[in-house]
């Protein structure tokens, strides 16, 4: 049986929506560890922070692909 099995466009959005997730709580992550060692760097922890507003809207958008628009 060679069946392929294509993914829809929601499937591939839930499936972008996970990396990116998954990146954001990294950055959080490398950002409180970052912010505890006594040699922070506040470029380093600046570009980071940008890096996770960064993420932070892409998820918003791909959340809000996958909810359907309601008129009320």
């Amino acid at each position: 049986m060679n069946t392929t099995h294509e993914l829809s466009h929601e499937e591939i959005v839930r499936a972008k929506l996970e990396v990116l997730k998954r990146e954001h709580r990294d950055l959080d992550e490398a950002i409180a560890a970052l912010g505890a060692t006594s040699m922070n760097s506040a470029l380093t922890l600046q570009r980071l922070k940008k890096q996770k507003l960064a993420l932070k809207d892409r998820i918003a958008r791909l959340e809000d692909e996958l909810t359907p628009d309601i008129i009320a």
